[in-house]
Protein backbone atom coordinates (compact mmCIF):
# COMPACT_ATOMS: atom_id res chain seq x y z
CA UNK A 1 0.00 0.00 0.00
CA UNK A 2 1.39 3.77 -0.62
CA UNK A 3 -0.68 7.04 0.08
CA UNK A 4 -1.90 8.45 -3.04
CA UNK A 5 -3.03 12.35 -1.46
CA UNK A 6 -5.68 14.17 -3.46
CA UNK A 7 -6.42 17.98 -2.85
CA UNK A 8 -9.08 19.85 -4.03
CA UNK A 9 -8.47 22.98 -5.52
CA UNK A 10 -10.19 26.20 -7.69
CA UNK A 11 -7.49 26.24 -10.52
CA UNK A 12 -5.47 22.82 -11.50
CA UNK A 13 -3.63 23.44 -14.44
CA UNK A 14 -2.63 26.44 -12.61
CA UNK A 15 -1.85 24.48 -9.41
CA UNK A 16 -0.60 21.65 -11.27
CA UNK A 17 2.11 24.45 -12.55
CA UNK A 18 3.40 25.63 -9.50
CA UNK A 19 4.20 21.94 -8.02
CA UNK A 20 5.81 21.22 -11.42
CA UNK A 21 8.02 24.60 -11.04
CA UNK A 22 8.57 24.18 -6.94
CA UNK A 23 9.00 20.69 -6.63
CA UNK A 24 10.35 19.54 -10.12
CA UNK A 25 7.30 17.14 -10.71
CA UNK A 26 5.91 15.90 -13.66
CA UNK A 27 2.07 15.79 -15.01
CA UNK A 28 0.73 12.50 -15.47
CA UNK A 29 -3.05 13.14 -16.44
CA UNK A 30 -3.26 16.52 -16.99
CA UNK A 31 -6.71 18.73 -17.27
CA UNK A 32 -8.76 20.81 -16.05
CA UNK A 33 -10.88 18.81 -13.51
CA UNK A 34 -8.03 16.30 -12.66
CA UNK A 35 -4.42 16.03 -12.38
CA UNK A 36 -1.74 13.44 -11.47
CA UNK A 37 1.77 14.65 -10.23
CA UNK A 38 4.55 12.12 -10.89
CA UNK A 39 7.95 11.72 -9.36
CA UNK A 40 10.14 9.08 -10.97
CA UNK A 41 6.73 7.75 -12.73
CA UNK A 42 5.22 7.42 -9.21
CA UNK A 43 2.01 9.32 -8.46
CA UNK A 44 2.66 11.53 -5.62
CA UNK A 45 -0.46 14.11 -5.69
CA UNK A 46 -3.83 14.30 -6.99
CA UNK A 47 -5.25 17.79 -7.77
CA UNK A 48 -9.08 17.88 -8.18
CA UNK A 49 -11.25 20.79 -9.04
CA UNK A 50 -13.61 21.59 -6.43
CA UNK A 51 -16.79 21.32 -8.24
CA UNK A 52 -15.87 18.89 -10.69
CA UNK A 53 -17.76 15.26 -10.78
CA UNK A 54 -20.23 16.16 -7.95
CA UNK A 55 -18.17 14.42 -5.27
CA UNK A 56 -20.09 15.49 -2.07
CA UNK A 57 -17.21 14.33 0.16
CA UNK A 58 -14.56 16.51 -1.21
CA UNK A 59 -15.61 19.46 1.00
CA UNK A 60 -16.05 22.64 0.32
CA UNK A 61 -13.95 25.84 -1.14
CA UNK A 62 -16.06 28.08 1.91
CA UNK A 63 -14.01 26.14 5.18
CA UNK A 64 -10.97 26.37 5.99
CA UNK A 65 -8.23 24.32 4.06
CA UNK A 66 -6.17 21.98 4.65
CA UNK A 67 -6.88 22.44 8.51
CA UNK A 68 -4.82 19.48 10.14
CA UNK A 69 -3.31 18.44 7.15
CA UNK A 70 0.49 18.44 6.18
CA UNK A 71 1.19 17.39 2.63
CA UNK A 72 5.09 16.60 3.40
CA UNK A 73 7.75 15.30 0.89
CA UNK A 74 10.76 13.66 1.62
CA UNK A 75 13.37 14.85 -0.75
CA UNK A 76 17.11 14.72 -1.46
CA UNK A 77 16.89 17.90 -3.71
CA UNK A 78 16.37 19.98 -0.26
CA UNK A 79 18.70 23.07 -1.43
CA UNK A 80 17.31 22.95 -4.80
CA UNK A 81 13.53 23.18 -3.41
CA UNK A 82 14.60 26.19 -1.01
CA UNK A 83 15.98 28.21 -3.73
CA UNK A 84 13.13 27.83 -5.76
CA UNK A 85 10.76 28.93 -3.17
CA UNK A 86 13.02 31.92 -2.57
CA UNK A 87 13.43 32.86 -6.18
CA UNK A 88 9.79 32.77 -6.88
CA UNK A 89 8.80 34.67 -3.43
CA UNK A 90 6.80 32.28 -1.77
CA UNK A 91 6.45 32.78 1.50
CA UNK A 92 8.21 30.57 4.48
CA UNK A 93 6.49 29.63 6.98
CA UNK A 94 9.31 27.66 8.99
CA UNK A 95 13.07 26.81 8.57
CA UNK A 96 15.01 26.06 6.47
CA UNK A 97 15.87 24.63 9.90
CA UNK A 98 17.08 21.76 11.82
CA UNK A 99 15.16 18.90 13.16
CA UNK A 100 17.25 17.68 16.34
CA UNK A 101 14.17 15.07 16.37
CA UNK A 102 14.19 13.60 12.79
CA UNK A 103 17.92 14.63 12.08
CA UNK A 104 17.19 16.53 9.03
CA UNK A 105 16.42 19.63 7.36
CA UNK A 106 12.85 20.66 6.64
CA UNK A 107 10.89 24.15 5.30
CA UNK A 108 7.15 24.81 6.12
CA UNK A 109 5.53 27.06 3.31
CA UNK A 110 2.27 27.10 1.55
CA UNK A 111 1.22 26.49 -2.08
CA UNK A 112 -1.03 28.56 -3.53
CA UNK A 113 -4.39 27.37 -2.50
CA UNK A 114 -3.42 27.30 1.46
CA UNK A 115 -2.29 23.94 1.73
CA UNK A 116 0.67 23.55 4.15
CA UNK A 117 3.81 21.60 2.71
CA UNK A 118 6.56 20.68 4.08
CA UNK A 119 9.16 19.75 2.39
CA UNK A 120 12.47 17.94 4.37
CA UNK A 121 15.52 15.38 4.02
CA UNK A 122 15.53 11.82 4.81
CA UNK A 123 15.44 11.29 8.10
CA UNK A 124 18.51 11.11 9.69
CA UNK A 125 20.39 13.44 7.11
CA UNK A 126 21.96 15.39 9.60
Amino acid sequence: MHPQPLIAVEDVEKTSSWYQTMLGLSSGHGGKEYEQLMFNQHMVLQLHQWQAHEHPNIGSPNTAIGNGVLLWFESSQFDEIVQKLQNHQVEILEGPKYNANAHHREVWFKDPNGYTLVVATPYGDV
